[in-house]
This record gives C-alpha cells, sequence and structure tokens, in this order.
C-alpha cells in the first residue's frame, strides 16, 4: 500500500474513532429494541441523520480549508460566530467531551467495580485526554494508528458473536409511531454531523503536518476518509441496532439504554463480556474525547486570533468537562436534546449551501435559509416543551422530523431576491476543481 493509501486508512479510522463515542454505542441497541421489526427503517433515518449528514458536513469543511467559520460565514459574520461557538460549546464541555466520561463509566467501570468514585474517576479519564490531546499534530496517528483497531477488533467480536446467536424474537410491531422519524432523532443526539464539521480542522491540519499542501488533494483524501469512516459506521450501527431487535420482547420504551447496551455484552459474552464491553466504551470514548478536545480548542484559539491559547484552551475544557460528566449519561442527554434541536437544522442547512456555494450568488439567501431555519427549530423546541404551536407539527414532513424544509427553501428564495450590500470577495468560498 502506498503512502497515499495508507494515510487515507489511518485518517479514516481516526475518523471512525473519533465520530464513534458514547452515543454511538448505546443509541442504535436502544433503537433496534423500540423499531422491533421494523429496525432497518429506523436504522436508514439513524444512518441518513448521522452518516450521511457527516459526510456532507466533512465535504463542506473541507472546501473551507477545515475552517468551520467559513462554513457559516456567509449567512453573515454575528451568526457564523455565535452559531459555530454554540456547537464547539456542545460538541466540547457542555454536552459530548462530557457524556463520553459518563457512559464510560457507567457501563465501563461500574460493572466491574462497585464503590468506585465517579470522580476520581473523571479526573483519570480527562487526564489521559489531556495529556494525548496536548500535542495536536499527534492527535490522528494517535487514534488511528493503535485505538481504532483494538476498538473494531471488540466491536466485530460482540457482532458476530450476537448475529451468530440471536438474543430472542423480533418484536413484529414497534413501539414508536413513525420509525424513520425516530431513527433520525436517535441519529441527531450522537451529534456527528456537528462532529464533522469541528473534526474536519483535526484531520486538515492532520494532513498538512503529513505534508499534502495542496487544497483540492487536502480535500480529495479527506473525503476518502470520510467514506472509510462511513462504511465502517455503518456497519457497526447494523449490527448494534439488529441486536437491539432482538431484545424487542424484553425490553420496552423506558429501558435505560446505558444498562441495556450493558445487560445486552453479557448475555451475549457471558461475564468475560462486562470486560470486553469496558474496552470497547473506553477505546470509543476515549477516542472521541481526544479529537472533540482538540477540534474545539483550535476552534476557540483560532477566532481569537491566538489570544485564547490551544494549551489553555484543552486544561479548561478538560477541567470543565470533568465537572459535568458527573451529572450522568441520562441527565445530559436529556438536556442535551432541545439544544441539538434548535442548531441541528441550521447547521444542515448551511453546510449544504456552502456545497452549493458558487451556484448561489447572493449572500441573503444564506442568512434568509440560517435565520429561518433557528425560527422553525425554536418554535418546534418550544412545542414539544408544553407551549402549544401545533402549526409546526402540520409543516411538510413534520413527521419524518424535517418540518423545516420547505420554509427554509421558501426563506432562501424569497432572500435570493433581496440585493446584497456585503462584497463578494468577502464571503469567497474556496474553488475545488
Amino acid at each position: 500500500m502506498n503512502k497515499k493509501n495508507t494515510d487515507v486508512v489511518v485518517v479514516g479510522f481516526a475518523l471512525f474513532a473519533m465520530f464513534f463515542g458514547a452515543g454511538n454505542l448505546i443509541f442504535p441497541p436502544y433503537l433496534g429494541v423500540t423499531s422491533g421489526a421494523s429496525w432497518l427503517t429506523g436504522f436508514t433515518g439513524f444512518v441518513l441523520a448521522d452518516v450521511g449528514l457527516a459526510l456532507l458536513a466533512i465535504l463542506a469543511a473541507a472546501k473551507c480549508g477545515g475552517e468551520v467559520s467559513k462554513v457559516f460565514n456567509r449567512a453573515g459574520k454575528n451568526l457564523s460566530i455565535v452559531l459555530g461557538s454554540a456547537i464547539m460549546i456542545c460538541l466540547g464541555p457542555l454536552l459530548a467531551i462530557p457524556r463520553t466520561a459518563a457512559t464510560t463509566f457507567e457501563m465501563g467501570v461500574q460493572p466491574l467495580t462497585s464503590g468506585f468514585s465517579p470522580i476520581v474517576f473523571s479526573i483519570i479519564f480527562f487526564t489521559i485526554v489531556l495529556i494525548l490531546t496536548i500535542r495536536p499534530s499527534k492527535v490522528v496517528d494517535i487514534i488511528g494508528q493503535f485505538l481504532t483497531p483494538a476498538l473494531l477488533v471488540a466491536l466485530a467480536f460482540l457482532i458476530i458473536k450476537g448475529i451468530i446467536s440471536p438474543l430472542g424474537t423480533i418484536n413484529p410491531t414497534p413501539m414508536v409511531e413513525n420509525v424513520f422519524a425516530n431513527g433520525v432523532a436517535q441519529g441527531y443526539q450522537t451529534m456527528d454531523a456537528l462532529g464533522a464539521v469541528a473534526l474536519s480542522t483535526v484531520i486538515i491540519v492532520s494532513l498538512s503536518n503529513k505534508g499534502y499542501n495542496d487544497n483540492a488533494e487536502k480535500v480529495k483524501l479527506t473525503m476518502r476518509a470520510g467514506i472509510v469512516a462511513g462504511v465502517g459506521l455503518c456497519l457497526v450501527y447494523g449490527g448494534l441496532t439488529y441486536l437491539g431487535a432482538t431484545l424487542s420482547n424484553k425490553y420496552g420504551l423506558d429501558a435505560s439504554q446505558t444498562a441495556l447496551t450493558v445487560e445486552m455484552t453479557a448475555m451475549i459474552l457471558g461475564k468475560p463480556g462486562k470486560v470486553i464491553l469496558a474496552v470497547i466504551v473506553t477505546l470509543a470514548c476515549l477516542t472521541t474525547a481526544i479529537g472533540l478536545t482538540s477540534a474545539a480548542s483550535g476552534y476557540f484559539n483560532d477566532i481569537t486570533n491566538g489570544k485564547l491559547k490551544y494549551e489553555v484552551l484543552v486544561i479548561v475544557i478538560c477541567i470543565f468537562s470533568a465537572i459535568v460528566s458527573n451529572f450522568g449519561v441520562s441527565t445530559i442527554i436529556k438536556f442535551s436534546a432541545p439544544i441539538l434541536d434548535m442548531i441541528y437544522p441550521a447547521t444542515i442547512v448551511l453546510v449544504i449551501m456552502t456545497l452549493l456555494g458558487k451556484y448561489i450568488k447572493n449572500n441573503n439567501a444564506f442568512k434568509a435559509a440560517a435565520y429561518m431555519a433557528l425560527f422553525i427549530s425554536a418554535l418546534t423546541v418550544a412545542n414539544k416543551l408544553g407551549i402549544s404551536i401545533p402549526i409546526v407539527t402540520k409543516l411538510p414532513f413534520a413527521p419524518l422530523g424535517f418540518n423545516w424544509i420547505v420554509p427554509v427553501i421558501v426563506a432562501a428564495i424569497i432572500g435570493n431576491f433581496i440585493p446584497s450590500n456585503d462584497r463578494d470577495d468577502k464571503f469567497k468560498i474556496n474553488k475545488v476543481s
């Protein structure tokens, strides 16, 4: 294998591992339980909202040189900073990074040791993250060459054993009304589409350090690496969702996502299953925490023009994440749902419009679409929280979880006809041949 192909595999493995964190391990089995015989439908929604959007986000970020702000800046400087910072805070110390430590403790440590302090564990976990993240140029190689292969072997062993010896019969009736929309919602919860925008920065830096300086070549290699990661994710997600479906006659909607995965592994592998699961969880969550800590630190270092030092940011994020992780997985997931529902649609809209940027000449189209996505998202979240806004449930594609699509398209068309005062070169996106 030549150097370029080797680099693609290493980077692809690293992307897989950075994506495959806490949510990726606990959501597919639960999705299988709630979907029953329709697990393929739920899995399809999950993959579209996870892998599909993540690949689009990787391409958009790569075309922008790995700079997160450039993905959003045609919607205006203020929104670019607010949305980019919100994403990085969610992916960073507020939600995603703490969830990796909490999941590792609940699924990897508690089943093996009783009475171990979660506070002590969080300190140990984030000390390791700090050590492995403080040098950004080494992050991808550490993950891609060493941690990912071990993670893949452990996951393959679990899934193959579960397929050979099914845990039970599959419930013919789904437990949720709209299986596809439920899959989409679970896919959102993994935060991979948001993570892809951020993690592309880490990948671009790694490729530059490997000697690839041509922007077009870096985009091409990043996409190839993204495909490697995407194929791996689809195979693992499919296996875990099927394993969950085989338990759909034994568990209900009230099943704890972490407990379900722990018990499923124990049923498949017996007593050694707890040890193997601990290895899987630790590797999955540690690689994700390393990637996201590096990405978030790099982003805030960039937007402050180096005033906030990368090393200082890594330390601050690790300390804050250690504190939040002690609230537990369930609390973090409940807290994250409305926040993700708010920022996901606008992110998706701007990612897709960035990919189509050369066909959209007017920046007001970007601005109108982004603000409309935020507006519909805010109304949808309010409706879910008990403030009755029935119109959001009657919009086209609402049953599929995409009620913002038509309003966004209308807003973009209207915005395209509003004269823009922005200078053309101010928001130019890097063109790739």
